[in-house]
């Protein structure tokens, strides 16, 4: 076949399989790297070890395939990088942001209270415990994506994230907000 042919085959099959999960391959990036000029590094090591591998893809779950080359891709970056340089101590997450849906000066500070719970909360859980998380609740991976992801058995994924779900709410319960309804 000659090289020009065999490039465009490879250039569809890319857009096929890899660019409709840039999205979520970005989502998955940020929770493990936690910091978004990481995530980007990340996402273009995946798509340039995908292209140089997309000849070799049989095209059946390109988001599991991906997930294991940025998932691998990650283990060579942290190796590299060891020991870890120490995060920006002012960095903080936004908790509140734009329209709450409620006018009430009360409402948003309980809203600003209990999100700041929830975030202490789920940065206190064990690695393990909170990327489970960060995976399926916050990234909407689904049980099997992010076992792919992780390289556990999706038992294990279901078992951890039930877990840290519960010190979650007990955390949260602690603090005096608990999930009686008040909030939806």
């Amino acid at each position: 076949m000659p090289l020009e042919e065999r490039a465009n085959e490879s250039k569809e099959a890319f857009d096929r399989y890899v660019v409709p999960e840039l999205e979520v391959l970005m989502r998955v990036a940020l929770s493990i790297t936690r910091n978004p000029p990481d995530a980007e590094d990340l996402v273009q090591d995946t798509l340039l070890r995908a292209f140089r591998a997309i000849d070799r893809f049989d095209g059946r779950h390109p988001r599991a395939w991906l997930f294991t080359i940025m998932r691998n891709a990650q283990i060579n970056r942290v190796r590299r990088k060891r020991p870890e340089l120490l995060r920006d101590p002012d960095r903080t997450m936004e908790l509140v942001s734009g329209d709450m849906g409620e006018d009430t000066t009360e409402a948003a500070v309980m809203d600003a209270t209990f999100d700041a719970a929830v975030e202490t909360a789920l940065n206190e859980l064990p690695k393990k415990f909170r990327t489970v998380v960060e995976l399926v609740d916050l990234n909407q991976l689904s049980y099997q994506e992010a076992a792919d992801v992780l390289a556990i058995p999706i038992g294990t994924v279901m078992s951890r994230l039930h877990r840290a779900r519960g010190r979650l709410r007990q955390h949260v319960e602690r603090e005096g907000l608990g999930t009686t309804g008040e909030r939806s």
